[in-house]
């Protein structure tokens, strides 16, 4: 799900390369989309690149490809299977890096506790706006602590130098607050949540994601809200 400025970026672009072969400048998204300042374009470049619906093309100005079309992005994205009986996942916790996949423990069917699924996190929609309460995910017992918890679907490869993959289950710990370094899901000016590490230096508030394809987005202390922190991810095979 794209947020309604996404989408209009995505289809201003598309219909721009179509017509010319050339790819707009900054001035002129933001001109389309009656935005007030190029940054607004660049964090909306940001989140279409990260859901994999364009890429920059290296060493070109102003030069982007259209990788999915904007009428896929229209239709909403089936809800999410409840879990079924037999569902074994390898859960994974702790620092969440690589070396934490290996000898990972293995939930047992019987054991687990039922945790709604919102639906995906990447740059997208408020967490609210997420919640479908007729989807829910097993989930192992010891991974949770205290307070509320809910589980949401990873979407693309932001994170996977943090060992979250595409298609992985976060399971996540309810909450508006969280230490420096925490990997948490982050609603981005009232707009688009994220999941990505969280660094605070000063007044700035830093979203640092996990691939060296994508660049750490610096906010100010108003424009970023904890909506939980990480505390598990659930992987099938």
């Amino acid at each position: 799900m794209l947020t309604r400025k996404q989408h209009e970026l995505l289809v201003f672009l598309t219909e721009r390369l179509r017509e010319t072969g050339v790819c707009p400048s900054f001035d002129e998204m933001k001109d389309a989309l009656g935005l007030k300042s190029k940054s607004g374009i660049h964090r909306l470049i940001s989140g279409l690149e990260e859901r994999g619906f364009i890429r920059r093309l290296p060493h070109r100005a102003r030069a982007l490809e259209i990788l999915r079309e904007p009428e896929g992005a229209k239709a909403a994205a089936p809800a999410p299977q409840p879990a079924r009986t037999g569902f074994d996942p390898k859960v994974i916790s702790g620092n969440f890096s690589p070396p934490a996949i290996k000898g990972a423990p293995v939930a047992r069917p019987g054991d687990a506790v039922e945790l709604p699924l919102y639906g995906k996190i990447a740059a997208g929609t408020p967490i609210e706006a997420l919640r479908d309460h007729s989807a829910y995910v097993g989930v192992p017992p010891d991974m949770l602590g205290r307070g509320e918890h809910y589980a949401l679907e990873v979407e693309g490869d932001s994170m996977i130098d943090a060992g979250i993959l595409d298609g992985d289950i976060a399971v996540i710990r309810q909450g508006d607050t969280a230490e420096n370094g925490t990997i948490v899901v982050a609603l981005v000016e009232d707009s688009e949540v994220t999941l990505k590490r969280l660094r605070r230096k000063g007044q700035s508030i830093a979203l640092e994601p996990a691939n060296a394809k994508y660049e750490t987005r610096i906010f100010g202390p108003d424009q970023v809200k904890v909506q939980g922190r990480l505390v598990g991810i659930m992987r099938k095979y």
